[in-house]
């Protein structure tokens, strides 16, 4: 089966050797002056290691119960103190990682190109049990009401048991010949597992069992080309209150009830990297690096920011009253919240970011491909 390699690799792909040269218009946006307004301080660091040759978007900082946790792609697990840094403990893994870590039912879950993912002690980090899927993870597994429910790149579901990680049932959803490399983390709430797929479709699945409760397309494929077909949904998607709120690429950008499917507004957009949500607001960051604010309730523009276009920035974050993406120079960018300009700049390090960040409190903390997790703070 034909894969493009990642969402932010398969633009590299796309504009290629421009971004090194050639046509000018082509090359990543130079980084603009502006006063600052509000002030980024570092925090502190922790390394997980493990530098991969190839972007791997299912590795991400995960927040839970006061706490972060991070997962590097050459095996090594760690839980953070995030108002210290301080290492609570540490587990080293005889597995390379692709995947996670995903938290829920006091485990957390790592996945693995061979397939293969891991359940830890939340409080200790002690193995629990491992279990197979039928191909690579490449989305943090999550887990709640007694399963873990895990996305495979093939376009199957896996429902295991979390205390035994017997597998209890399987759901399977066709792929297209062509797609991003990458899969969306489930969406687990109220007992149902919400997932968006390669084929542009989105299911609600009962956690207990796998039954099948909805399938909804969001974006059906167009074009005469495998390439102009690709409709994923591979970033991140966000529930609030009864609404789910996701992005394809390639296709649109949509608001669905979570009890039945039905779409509730739609807006063309093409995004891998997901959906963040603020109150009555959320951001995209679109496949052509530009970020946007949108209103939550109708789908209408409340301001586009693209002045960081061909950065191959990161799905966005809301960090107090702003937007952050990162880069793949390794920048981070904070975009006031009313109006997208920007308010913050900060160099994470000297590798890219291709992971959303993740927030506790007052921390915005991002996990960079050369396996270093940092945390900011943001004062005015």
């Amino acid at each position: 089966m034909i894969r493009a390699a990642a969402a932010g690799f398969l633009a590299l792909l796309v504009s290629g050797c421009s971004l090194f040269g050639g046509d000018d218009e082509l090359k990543p946006a130079k980084l603009i002056d502006f006063t600052p307004e509000i002030a980024v301080k570092r925090a502190w660091s922790v390394e997980v290691g493990g530098k991969s040759k190839l972007p791997l978007g299912g590795l991400r900082p995960s927040v839970r119960g006061g706490k972060v946790h991070a997962a590097g792609a050459g095996g090594r697990v760690r839980s953070i103190d995030p108002a210290t840094g301080r290492i609570l403990w540490t587990t080293e893994l005889d597995e390379p990682l692709s995947a996670g870590p995903g938290l829920g039912d006091d485990l957390i879950l790592v996945g693995s190109l061979d397939g293969e993912v891991i359940a830890l002690d939340e409080v200790t980090g002690a193995e629990r049990w491992r279990a197979q899927t039928s191909s690579e993870i490449l989305a943090a597994p999550q887990a709640a009401d007694g399963m873990v429910i895990v996305r495979s790149q093939d376009g199957r579901v896996f429902g295991f048991e979390s205390e035994t990680g017997r597998r209890a049932w399987v759901y399977d959803q066709s792929v297209p010949l062509l797609t991003l490399r990458g899969t969306g983390e489930p969406l687990l709430r109220g007992g149902y597992a919400y997932l968006g797929f390669d084929n542009g479709r989105m299911a609600a699945l009962r956690i207990a069992d796998g039954t099948v409760v909805w399938e909804q397309t969001v974006s059906a494929p167009q074009g005469r080309t495998e390439l102009e077909r690709i409709v994923d949904i591979d970033g991140a998607m966000v529930m609030v209150a009864s609404d789910i709120y996701t992005v394809t690429y390639q296709g649109l950008l949509a608001a669905l009830t979570a009890n039945s499917g039905r779409l509730l507004w739609v807006k063309d957009m093409s995004s891998a990297g997901g959906v963040s949500v603020s109150r009555t607001q959320l951001a995209v960051a679109d496949s052509n690096d530009a970020v946007w604010g949108i209103d939550r309730l109708t789908g209408g523009t409340l301001w586009k920011q693209d002045a960081l276009v061909r950065r191959l920035v990161t799905g966005p974050a809301y960090h107090g009253d702003a937007v952050v993406v990162g880069d793949f120079e390794g920048y981070l960018h904070w975009m006031a919240e009313d109006d997208g300009r920007f308010v913050a700049r900060q160099k994470a390090g000297s590798s890219g970011l291709v992971v959303r960040p993740q927030v506790v409190g007052n921390l915005l903390i991002v996990q960079s491909q050369d396996g270093k997790v940092s945390a900011f703070e943001a004062a005015p």
